[in-house]
């Protein structure tokens, strides 16, 4: 966690997990560091739990099991703020946590130098089929740059209200199947969700992390492959935009996109 403070700096750690670093202000979206998830497997190592226990606030885009996850939430301890859907505080609290705030779409919240927007976003809105159920949201970040995280979604024209001025979209362009799975977006999907966000940067996300237990040795076209279809389609359908390919673990900086 030793980047500049002042600059904006992305980390992917796989799946939804990003950490971004902007000035004096860090948060986690969607922290998932668990080597097991039911049938899952995580195929990349786990980021070192200790390097993040002092950001500032945890952004949980929607209650799935691959995006809300109790043992690492737990592992990160009281300090950083939980921002979850609003109806999810029964989850946290049976799990023995108390430092959290229930928002929905619409809210805005300020965080040290940041600015979050809660937004809608279009996906399945149950933790299981019989499960604890809330809405699924995604946010703008706003400071030294404009960042949309959209949690899991798939393409629905209102993204273009959050475009326009944004520095970096983080797409997710897969599940974690042998097809994208319900309620998500592809490769092609998430290129031609950039014709509605305009970003400057575009980081795919959301692929190359999890993996049906047994599949790891194959290492899977499906595993591998999403971000570059993503880049190719982006290259023909938003050539304007910078689509920049992280491995889980790798991390760039991002600069602002300068006044009109």
């Amino acid at each position: 966690m030793d980047h500049p403070k002042t600059a904006t700096q992305l980390s992917y750690l796989g799946h939804a997990s990003i950490c971004i670093q902007m000035g004096k202000t860090s948060l986690l979206t969607d922290p998932v560091f668990s080597t097991r998830i039911f049938h899952l497997q995580r195929s990349v190592p786990a980021p070192n739990i200790a390097d993040f226990q002092r950001v500032d606030a945890i952004l949980i885009s929607h209650l799935h099991y691959d995006h809300l996850d109790i043992p690492t939430l737990r592992k990160l301890g009281d300090a950083p703020v939980v921002y979850i859907p609003h109806g999810a505080g029964k989850l946290l609290e049976r799990a023995g946590m108390k430092n959290y705030q229930q928002v929905r779409a619409g809210d805005r919240f300020r965080l040290g130098e940041l600015t979050v927007e809660v937004v809608n976003s279009v996906h399945t809105h149950s933790r299981h089929p019989l499960g604890m159920h809330a809405a699924t949201l995604g946010f703008l970040i706003g400071g030294l740059s404009k960042i949309y995280f959209p949690g899991d979604t798939v393409l629905f024209p209102e993204m273009a209200a959050f475009g326009g001025d944004l520095d970096v979209a983080l797409l997710p362009v897969w599940g974690w199947g042998p097809d994208r799975g319900r309620m998500h977006m592809g490769p092609r999907e998430a290129a031609q969700a950039l014709t509605l966000l305009n970003p400057q940067v575009a980081i795919p996300i959301h692929w190359g992390t999890y993996l049906p237990v047994g599949m790891l040795p194959l290492n899977p076209r499906f595993h591998r492959l999403p971000p570059r279809e993503f880049a190719e389609h982006a290259s023909h359908l938003a050539p304007h935009v910078e689509v920049r390919i992280l491995l889980p673990g790798e991390s760039t900086p991002i600069d602002h996109r300068p006044a009109a």
